[in-house]
């Protein structure tokens, strides 16, 4: 049950990932930085790529993804539909790799060391999940304040 649970969270997180990037009316703005806030919405949205198919998809689903966490924070000008491209192999990644878990599995331990001590998958899927609204969030605040 809690795996159709992860996957319904993910799939309606990354819609709404979808749904912001898609409200930049200037191309630009998804790059913007101003005022001492250090992420723009684009690299949030490849942090969030790169988080999700490095933990997800090569981790559990052994897609050999290879994450370069420093090129998703100093990249820049992406353009949208590459974007949001990106965000839809993502959801497919993510949604496939889920698919293929078992209540049995949630419960391992995860394959990584992330945090200071070891996690079950389960725990480290649900903090995947608030990580990812937690930036959602951030990347609809970046949309709004430079619509004002």
């Amino acid at each position: 049950m809690l795996i159709e649970v992860l996957k319904t969270l993910f799939n309606r997180d990354l819609n709404r990932l979808t749904q912001e990037i898609e409200l930049y009316e200037n191309e630009n703005d998804i790059w913007h930085i101003e005022k001492g806030i250090a992420n723009s919405a684009g690299n949030l949205c490849l942090h969030l790529i790169g988080n999700l198919n490095a933990y997800i998809g090569a981790e559990l689903g052994n897609t050999n993804y290879v994450r370069n966490r420093a090129l998703e924070f100093s990249t820049k000008d992406v353009p949208k539909s590459e974007l949001l491209n990106k965000i839809e192999e993502t959801k497919s990644v993510v949604d496939i790799t889920l698919s293929s878990l078992t209540d049995k599995m949630l419960q391992n331990e995860y394959p990584l060391l992330v945090f200071e001590t070891k996690m079950t998958t389960e725990f480290f899927l649900i903090h995947l999940t608030t990580h990812l609204a937690y930036h959602l969030g951030q990347i609809n605040y970046h949309r709004r304040l430079l619509a004002l």
